[in-house]
């Protein structure tokens, strides 16, 4: 761990720190700092957490134009203890706001936080996220929104004012009540302090809809700013699409993804305000596992991980 360099003492706007949680990505990072450090409002603080405790990654912190803290750990906390130990040091350190991203994607452009704080203060938000978009292909979304009954893939999608029922309109370059999270998300303090860090036991997959279940539990207003477009690589892939499309379900390609993602999810069903999505839940798995895939074996995977999710059993996968 390196020593704080501090905040300003008697800071004349809001305190923005940045979080960045990386895990044996040292190029990747590379890209994510250089962006998050020519921001044209910069943050005041930047904070990486290192799942690995990587020297080479002290010294890219080290290096950066901005004042830093390297936080290297030991143990591998996972995207959710990486970003719940970030985003408390940001509030130790006296922040107003925190900015948070990862070591694979980075900020389109210099003006993002920028257009997130401005967009947050004209809106009263508090959160606001930026669009997330695919890295080598910006027209396109890397994780695909849901926009009331249908699915968004692509940013023209994104922004058309539709009439379908139970979509929000956008309004002012913002989407509101709807917010991909973490890449770029940018949180209030008081906000961190309503909905409480990511779950450590989480570890992986799933954090960002704890977060997301736990900040439209509170009643607090948060949105899409439609001007601010984070970039990261491709994730949409793993949504399969059943019933010509109508309706998606996730199959990561890799069996440790599919664990985390199966059996966190089991868990998030049996919380208040997603329990309403369980039956829906399991006439997607079962129709995805029984008549797209022919794999009943995989359908018995799915329920033996979810319920174990259910049972709170969050014992990590050992290789």
């Amino acid at each position: 761990m390196t020593a704080d360099e501090g905040l300003p003492e008697e800071p004349t706007s809001p305190v923005i720190c940045a979080v960045v949680v990386t895990h044996r990505r040292p190029d990747e990072l590379a890209t994510s700092l250089e962006s998050v450090s020519a921001q044209t409002r910069a943050p005041d603080h930047l904070i990486v957490i290192d799942n690995d405790d990587d020297p080479r990654v002290a010294e890219l912190v080290a290096g950066q134009p901005i004042p830093t803290t390297y936080l290297g750990s030991r143990r591998n906390l996972g995207g959710a203890g990486g970003f719940a130990l970030g985003m408390l040091h940001a509030l130790a350190l006296g922040a107003d706001w925190v900015w948070l991203a990862d070591d694979d994607g980075h900020a389109a452009d210099s003006e993002v936080l920028g257009r997130l704080i401005e967009c947050a203060v004209r809106h009263g938000l508090a959160e606001v996220s930026p669009m997330v978009c695919d890295m080598d292909d910006p027209g396109r979304l890397a994780f695909p929104l849901r926009r009331g009954l249908v699915w968004r893939r692509r940013v023209d999608e994104l922004r058309t004012e539709s009439g379908e029922v139970g979509a929000p309109p956008a309004c002012g370059g913002l989407l509101p009540g709807i917010a991909s999270l973490f890449n770029g998300a940018l949180f209030a303090a008081t906000t961190l302090e309503a909905t409480g860090v990511p779950d450590l036991r989480l570890f992986v997959r799933g954090d960002e809809t704890e977060i997301h279940r736990r900040l439209v539990r509170s009643g607090l207003p948060f949105g899409t700013c439609l001007d601010a477009v984070y970039l990261h690589p491709q994730g949409g892939d793993e949504f399969k699409p059943i019933l010509g499309g109508r309706m998606h379900t996730q199959f990561p390609e890799s069996a440790t993804k599919r664990f985390y993602t199966y059996r966190n999810r089991g868990y998030l069903l049996s919380q208040p305000g997603l329990r309403r999505l369980q039956l829906q839940e399991w006439a997607r798995f079962g129709w995805f596992f029984l008549v797209s895939r022919r794999d009943p074996a995989g359908l018995m995977e799915w329920i033996r991980l979810r319920r174990m999710g259910r049972k709170e059993r969050f014992g990590r996968l050992q290789p």
